[in-house]
């Protein structure tokens, strides 16, 4: 253990785009301590899938009886990873599956948790809910993974402005770019000093 060659592993979990796939696949592409070693998704026709490819990253693809009978769980596991990353991943792992991998799994949501959350709370959902209850900020919530939805323990927030003029465009927008900013500087930070900060 501890040798210069032996890096920490991550694997995401993408199910849609991956935009905060790429930003992770970038930022470890030569890092000396990190590297991503698999991206999983449960949709086949996910973009996320070819931005792993782009990067020589196994890419694979998986449904829900897999995930159910452990197949996944499995497949995850040979890929030892020090850090699982759930980057717009819209299934509930089964608690068989959080339990193998305790404190290792975290999830990126778009809003500032516990507000916000919940089965069915997910991207343009979360920003309109944001708008509809009138609120002066929002924001993201890196946290870990238990066998509910956004309901682990949290480990970063960043906040910012609700603007009286946004749209769910633009709010999305906003929020994603803090997203981008520190989804990639959390994990690095999580895997070389076992803190966020």
């Amino acid at each position: 253990m501890g040798t210069i060659s032996e890096k920490k592993n991550i694997v995401i979990f993408a199910s849609g785009s991956g935009s905060n796939a790429q930003r992770l696949l970038e930022h470890f592409e030569q890092h000396p301590q990190i590297q991503v070693v698999a991206l999983f998704s449960n949709n086949a026709e996910a973009f996320a899938l070819q931005r792993a490819q782009n990067f020589g990253v196994p890419a694979l693809v998986f449904d829900r009886a897999a995930l159910k009978a452990g197949e996944v769980q499995a497949q995850v596991k040979a890929y030892s990873p020090d850090l699982i990353v759930l980057a717009g991943f819209l299934w509930l792992l089964p608690a068989s599956f959080v339990q193998a991998f305790p404190n290792k799994i975290i999830n990126i949501h778009p809003s500032l948790l516990p507000k916000f959350g919940g089965k069915g709370m997910h991207g343009q959902h979360v920003h309109q809910a944001v708008l509809d209850a009138r609120e002066a900020q929002t924001g993201i919530t890196i946290h870990y993974v238990n066998e509910h939805y956004d309901e682990g323990a949290p480990i970063f927030q960043e906040f910012c402005e609700v603007q009286p003029q946004d749209t769910c465009e633009t709010l999305s927008a906003r929020v994603l770019a803090l997203e981008h900013r520190h989804l990639p500087r959390v994990v690095e930070k999580l895997l070389t000093t076992g803190t966020p900060s």
